[in-house]
């Protein structure tokens, strides 16, 4: 296997087989944003024409899953196509007494990208600990950064703007742009990154008072009592109704139990929808610039989320579980030059593809390191085969159990939890089932029928009918830690 710096000096070599055309790539993050949190997934009340122009014009993915449902470990997915344990980066906190940073070695599509002659450029939210590798250009706001009059660190020079987030990300985007289409030699690369959805959800003052006059659709699971889940049922600082009233100074006085909880949504919500409505908005500054100066048809796009979030699902907030809203994330993709439009495609994909993508069509050979597929087959109709399974790796904090012995972990009064009550976990997923491991909560195992119960109530572990579906996919578990080297 050559080594990354054998591998960058290989590329133009390789390239110079490659003639063919090379898309400009647009690779477009959102945080924490779901399927739910777009009309072309299904949203009644929430419209985002411009990401409904994504899927008409391209592909929308209804079966797209991150590998680690938290932001930093999901954003080095991406540049990696790797899983957390390979590239190193397993949460968003300090584990032990260092920042996680991406393993030495480990090369990231914008270094690849750049080395075969593209302009790069990282545009937003960043959210890892080292600064960005591979881009000719970057503008990042630090950390989580403020939706109202950012900062943001440009090329290392730390700068204070003026405006909302959401506009200035789009702002240096388009001005990145502007710039790109100038040099007509070389195709560019930009990596749109926005800090909306992000809790806490800050809409822009034109959007603060969208869906005023709407009452929310409550999610079927909004009232669980988790019954057959018992981490689930730990997991109190997720709860609306436990957690979140500290968010808000204007809660109405004399609430009961229940109409302060079903407050808390709709104010939740809606302030969220408006955060994703500024982003559809911008998104359509971009779109439009690309159609004016005729980059639209030369140009692959692919939108997606770091990870999805609970939206009042099981009257929860945040991510983190490997249970549905937290797992699956929205994928869009279009490329007029490279593929059809119109297509909805299940084929489960994950967030570790994006990068074997993005090389593909760029001409770029993937190195071994990648762990993800490109898709290009699936949007092409060329795939002959492709996976029936998708594995989970949750881990955040884990070196917290470095040290805790088998016995003790056994032991029912042995406790690990992060902030939100989550301990690390793994799982499967199938088209129908899916099978998860509490292994740092004392070998505690969870299984549903996601057909026969899509809302992941009803564990069906110790449920002496489903025995021959639990061995088979404790079977193809323990296939696809191996697959992965997750050892």
């Amino acid at each position: 296997m050559l080594s990354r710096r054998e591998f960058l000096a290989a590329l133009p070599v390789a390239l110079s087989a490659q003639p063919r055309r090379r898309p400009n790539i647009l690779f477009i993050l959102t945080d924490d944003q779901t399927i739910h949190d777009m009309s072309c997934y299904g949203n009644k009340i929430l419209r985002t024409p411009h990401m409904d122009r994504l899927a008409r014009e391209g592909a929308r993915f209804n079966n797209c899953f991150v590998t680690n449902s938290l932001c930093a470990p999901s954003r080095a997915s991406i540049l990696t196509g790797c899983y957390s344990h390979i590239h190193g980066i397993r949460g968003n906190s300090e584990a032990a007494d260092a920042v996680e940073k991406i393993n030495p070695g480990i090369v990231t599509y914008p270094e690849l990208l750049r080395g075969a002659g593209y302009r790069t450029a990282m545009i937003g939210k960043w959210h890892l600990s080292h600064d960005p590798v591979g881009f000719d250009h970057w503008c990042i706001l630090p950390g989580q950064g403020v939706y109202f009059d950012p900062e943001f660190i440009e090329n290392g020079k730390r700068k204070k703007f003026t405006g909302y987030a959401t506009d200035l990300t789009t702002d240096f985007a388009l001005d990145f742009l502007k710039s790109a289409v100038t040099d007509k030699d070389k195709p560019f690369l930009m990596v749109y990154q926005h800090k909306a959805p992000h809790r806490p959800f800050t809409p822009a003052t034109r959007h603060a008072h969208l869906f005023d006059d709407v009452e929310l659709p409550y999610p079927s699971t909004f009232d669980d009592v988790y019954a057959t889940r018992k981490v689930a049922e730990e997991s109190k600082d997720m709860r609306f109704d436990l957690s979140l009233a500290g968010d808000y100074k204007d809660i109405p006085a004399g609430l009961s139990a229940v109409e302060k909880k079903k407050w808390l949504y709709q104010r939740f919500v809606k302030d969220r929808y408006r955060a994703v409505y500024g982003v559809d908005e911008n998104l359509g500054r971009v779109l439009e610039f690309l159609d004016t100066n005729n980059l639209a048809d030369d140009t692959l796009i692919l939108y997606s989320s770091d990870n999805g979030f609970f939206e009042g699902e099981h009257g929860w907030y945040d991510k983190r579980f490997m249970y549905e809203p937290s797992l699956r994330v929205p994928l869009l993709a279009r490329y007029p030059r490279g593929f059809r439009g119109g297509q909805v495609l299940d084929a489960p994909v994950m967030n570790i593809d994006f990068a074997p993508t993005m090389l593909d069509y760029a001409g770029v050979p993937v190195p071994k390191q990648m762990q993800g597929a490109s898709l290009r087959p699936l949007f092409e109709g060329k795939a002959k085969s492709w996976r029936k399974s998708v594995y989970y790796a949750y881990y955040e904090n884990s070196w917290v159990l470095q040290g805790a012995t088998k016995e003790k972990m056994a032991d029912p009064s042995f406790s690990y939890f992060t902030a939100h009550r989550v301990g690390p976990h793994r799982g499967v997923r199938t088209d129908r089932f899916k099978l998860i491991h509490y292994y740092s909560d004392g070998d505690y195992w969870e299984l549903f029928d996601l057909k026969a119960d899509p809302g992941e109530l009803t564990n069906q572990y110790n449920n002496p009918a489903f025995a021959a579906t639990l061995r088979q996919l404790k079977r193809e578990l323990q296939r696809l830690r191996e697959l992965y080297k997750d050892n």
